[in-house]
């Protein structure tokens, strides 16, 4: 009968230990991983921006043309109207209308400064400029 009391579970001091263990762990592990949260989504647009630019080629070489600013990223989703005109436009190229990790949707000029287009996000603040998380992010500059 003692042999049973005194392995039937653990004591105050067990269960302390390992609580202040856990908490330990916590303490260094929580931060490290929380911290990366905004470089998880710059890499996340940027992803995001090349997946965009590849839907933008594909919808070229269909439509001899990239949309129009008016007709801007939606002409990747649903049909476009307006001109120039989606001859070829058969399926979406995009399941759904892209959005940045902050929320906001991607800019897009056509023609763009440098280039056919110019496609970017404009950061966390969802403002132009702006520095670290908050910096603008170019596809040309990918």
């Amino acid at each position: 009968m003692k042999n049973l009391r005194k392995s039937g579970g653990f004591t105050l001091i067990e269960i302390m230990v390992v609580i202040v263990i856990l908490g330990v762990l916590g303490a260094l592990v929580v931060p490290n991983i929380m911290g990366r949260t905004g470089e998880a989504r710059m890499k996340a647009a940027v992803a995001d921006l090349r997946a965009i630019e590849t839907a933008l080629d594909m919808y070229r070489m269909d439509n001899f043309v990239y949309p129009s600013s008016e007709q801007g990223l939606q002409a990747l989703v649903t049909k476009p109207s307006g001109f120039p005109e989606a001859k070829n436009w058969t399926q979406p190229y995009l399941k759904r209308e892209a959005k940045d990790p902050w929320g906001n949707e991607y800019q897009y000029v056509s023609p763009g400064s440098e280039g056919p287009y110019d496609l970017f996000s404009l950061g966390a603040d969802g403002k132009p400029g702006g520095e670290g998380e908050a910096a603008d992010l170019f596809a040309s500059e990918l």
